[in-house]
């Protein structure tokens, strides 16, 4: 977290930061390790005690990386299936994949709403949502909500935390990452006990069929 922090406070004032935030906001769609949020809080912590960067700029770039990064997830589900890597074949992605793929049947809307909070629940939902066939006009619909409501809070978490430490940029950055590391796990949490009372593996052949 703290060469996080400092990677951050050293890119704030540079004209291709907002490059970079759309970047990783695209590769964090489809690839959960990537670490969008910690970056997008940071730099919007920086805000009120730098005056850098343009927040506006950074939800538009946050915001668009998502919708794009969601997107590839959508496609690469359809054209591969949830079985092709191996990392889409650990326990936990195959039950979070059956999860999704039951969950969508019932409350597609609101699940892709709320999984775009989620880092990995994200990509499950997103990967399983172009296996399954679910409609491409709802799904760009929907992310395109999801992605301006997420962005504007990370911005929005960003700044109201970076505001307690006005003399201490380098502190104001690390509250705000350790913010949304917290309320993302909150929402893991909250989301893992709901599945916990739902079946875990709804007709798999259903979920992995582009993949056959």
């Amino acid at each position: 977290m703290n060469a996080a922090s400092t990677f951050i406070l050293s890119t704030a004032e540079q004209p291709w930061v907002y490059l970079l935030v759309f970047i990783c906001c695209t590769v964090d769609g489809f690839f959960p390790p990537f670490p969008s949020e910690s970056i997008v809080v940071g730099l919007a912590s920086l805000v009120i005690t730098q005056g850098v960067p343009n927040p506006w700029f950074l939800i538009i770039s946050a915001g668009l990386g998502a919708f794009i990064g969601d997107n590839i997830a959508y496609a690469m589900g359809k054209a591969i299936g949830t079985r092709r890597f191996r990392w889409m074949r650990s326990a936990r992605m195959q039950r979070s994949f059956a999860w999704a793929g039951y969950e969508l049947a019932k409350r597609p809307a609101s699940l892709i709403l709320v999984a775009r909070f989620i880092p990995i629940g994200r990509v499950a939902v997103n990967l399983t949502a172009g296996a399954t066939g679910y409609s491409r006009r709802n799904f760009v619909g929907l992310t395109a909500l999801s992605a301006v409501v997420w962005s504007t809070y990370s911005v929005g978490i960003g700044v109201v935390a970076g505001s307690w430490f006005e003399h201490n940029h380098l502190l104001g950055v690390l509250v705000a990452i350790g913010i949304a590391v917290i309320l993302g796990i909150i929402v893991d949490r909250i989301i893992a006990a709901v599945r916990g009372s739902t079946p875990m593996r709804p007709e798999p052949a259903k979920v992995h069929s582009a993949s056959q």
